[in-house]
């Protein structure tokens, strides 16, 4: 599994930095009780929402229906609603963050711990794991509190 993780860390180091632009879409799945869905991975710490890279020929959303099902087996039944806009450039140049506020879906199964998911929950604000990726608890008081997001994901 190692292996696997430096072949990703290498392919993602090489995307990113020969491409002008990249950009991710992530998910703040919000339960009817206000609880939040956060996904712990298995190659980089913290919990974090579910989401990842937008493809090429891909739209946004499709990134991020594919990734919410992929990773949390979640569908969307209404339009997601775009809450942010987000510069990554602590780790990336040119790297870009969508965050979208989605409180209108169903999870059609429960996940099971994969390669690439550890585990997987729902949390209310006031209660999130410990370990909780900085910029991921950033972006729920944004959402919870009224916030104004700010322009960068770190």
């Amino acid at each position: 599994m190692k292996s696997r993780g430096l072949v990703t860390k290498t392919l993602q180091y090489y995307w990113r930095t020969t491409r002008a632009l990249t950009l991710g879409a992530q998910g703040c799945v919000i339960a009817g009780d206000g609880r939040i869905l956060l996904i712990r991975h298995t190659y980089r710490p913290g919990w974090h929402f579910p989401g990842g890279g937008v493809e090429k020929n891909e739209t946004i959303q499709t990134a991020l229906e594919r990734e919410l099902y992929e990773e949390a087996r979640i569908q969307l039944t209404a339009p997601p609603e775009l809450f942010g806009l987000y510069a990554n450039f602590q780790f990336f140049p040119g790297d870009h963050i969508a965050l979208f506020a989605i409180r209108e879906w169903r999870q059609v199964e429960e996940p099971k711990p994969n390669r690439e998911i550890a585990a997987h929950g729902f949390f209310a604000p006031a209660e999130l794991p410990k370990d909780i990726h900085p910029p991921t608890r950033a972006r729920i008081n944004e959402i919870t509190s009224g916030v104004q997001p700010a322009d960068s994901w770190s």
